[in-house]
């Protein structure tokens, strides 16, 4: 009768801890079937700043500039810069730490060879000393049932693709930033030219007011003013270029040279290349190394909550020790000397003081977090992507105006020295208009470089290769 009530209260006890088991990983679950288009927003079938006809978006948007200086700097930067390399070397270290993490799925392993030597003393006999050789072996592997060690695994693995996603930015970052510095260094340079002509035309009206004041036509006041305007454009000139020096020191550095500031380029400022075909906005998603990345990081925060979850699963362990030892080391290789022991051990968590549940709420705060950083990234990206397609068209305008301004300030100017050598005008006024000319062409060569950095910032909010 005993023996019958005690099968009972096993059989009881086995169903009891089996339905705890199915209960365990029917709360553990899975990883969610996570979509790019998750966004938290609708997104559109089409851009709303443009009208421009869907197509792929270029994969060398670099050449698209017909710069082969400009090609060839950027080229020099993806080699040389040490932002890259370190990006490059992050990848490494991702990767490395994927096969770390994966380790756990195999057996380890271990061989501990040794020799022991000891001397053993006792009265009146004298000391014995004897010497053994030992070649032990020790193996240890989790059973991963449960999956609990391919889910961390799998998390790192998409830390790596998320870190090698980082590296494609920084290419695309790196080559955006080496032509948005060439083109405000030629823009700089152009400054610099203007305000040497500038101080050209100056010391013309020094000395038109000099020989004035000299035959009576002029007061001392419009000598001083004229002389005060040379002045300030010299000022200026000495601004443009020390502009130059800084930007041409940074430029150095993008490209890994030392900051010398003896690159040679072109003072050149090109007209924009034709309107780009910026594709569809859920493109966007897939192609956009950033999107790509925190979207692998956050199937890599899922991956982390499956793990935690599956802690709370009993572990299934295999141990397995043995070797041999003689004090012969011939006879370490005998295989009738070896001895092993293997066991097979099941560790069930009981009580851990808050730790397992912790981390599971840990890491679905985590998995949270990183649910709602690819949305603000998504977001911001097709905020970037609009605002740079809404921007050309209105600094198209800008540069048309301010090419105008040009051309107007240049006609006046002339108007102006013309009407003070007859004495119609006071000085103020010509001085004015050159000042109106300086401005407006000094605005004019901004307004352009604004344009091509519109249009550099433009590709790299499409995700454009390099």
């Amino acid at each position: 009768m005993s023996r019958a009530v005690d099968r009972f209260r096993l059989a009881r006890a086995s169903v009891t801890f089996s339905g705890l088991i199915l209960s365990l990983i029917a709360g553990c679950g899975t990883t969610p079937d996570r979509d790019t288009s998750d966004v938290g927003a609708g997104i559109p079938a089409m851009w709303t700043a443009t009208s421009t006809p869907r197509a792929a978006v270029s994969e060398h948007w670099v050449e698209s500039f017909r710069d082969s200086a400009l090609s060839a700097l950027v080229q020099e930067a993806l080699v040389s810069n040490y932002d890259l390399k370190a990006a490059a070397a992050r990848v490494e270290v991702a990767r490395e730490q994927a096969r770390i993490d994966g380790a756990g799925r195999w057996p380890q392993l271990v061989f501990t060879p040794g020799y022991e030597r000891a001397q053993v003393r006792s009265a009146g006999f004298g000391s014995t000393e004897f010497g053994a050789f030992e070649a032990l072996f020790t193996l240890d592997w989790e059973l991963d049932i449960w999956g609990r060690i391919g889910a961390f695994r799998q998390a790192s693995i998409h830390e790596a693709t998320a870190t090698e996603a980082d590296f494609h930015a920084a290419r695309l970052s790196l080559a955006a930033r080496t032509a948005q510095a060439y083109f405000e260094l030629a823009e700089a340079r152009l400054q610099a030219e203007v305000a040497e002509e500038s101080i050209r035309d100056r010391r013309t009206i020094v000395e038109l007011v000099r020989g004035r004041f000299a035959r009576g036509l002029a007061r001392g006041l419009d000598l001083r003013l004229a002389l005060t305007d040379l002045a300030n454009a010299e000022s200026q000139l000495a601004t443009a270029r020390n502009r130059v020096q800084t930007v041409v020191r940074l430029l150095e550095v993008l490209l890994g040279r030392y900051p010398a500031a003896d690159l040679a380029t072109e003072a050149l400022l090109p007209a924009p290349p034709a309107p780009v075909p910026a594709g569809v906005p859920s493109e966007l998603l897939e192609r956009r190394p950033d999107l790509v990345a925190a979207f692998d990081r956050l199937h890599a925060a899922d991956f982390r909550l499956e793990s935690a979850r599956k802690a709370l699963l009993p572990r299934v362990a295999l141990t397995a020790t043995g070797g041999t030892r003689s004090p012969a080391l011939t006879e370490l290789v005998d295989p009738r000397a070896a001895v092993w022991n293997v066991a097979i051990g099941l560790l069930q968590p009981l009580f851990t003081g808050g730790r397992i549940t912790g981390e599971i709420r840990l890491n679905r705060a985590l998995a949270e977090e990183a649910l709602n950083l690819y949305r603000r990234t998504a977001l911001n990206a097709f905020r970037e992507v609009e605002q740079s397609l809404a921007a050309e068209e209105w600094l198209r305008e800008q540069e048309r105006a301010l090419r105008e301004a040009v051309e107007q300030t240049e006609a006046s100017r002339k108007l102006a020295i013309y009407s003070y050598r007859h004495g119609f005008i006071e000085i103020l006024t010509l001085l004015d208009s050159y000042r109106g000319t300086l401005n407006a062409q000094s605005a004019h060569l901004a307004v352009k470089r604004q344009l091509l950095n519109n249009r550099i910032g433009l590709y790299l909010a499409l995700g454009g290769g390099v």
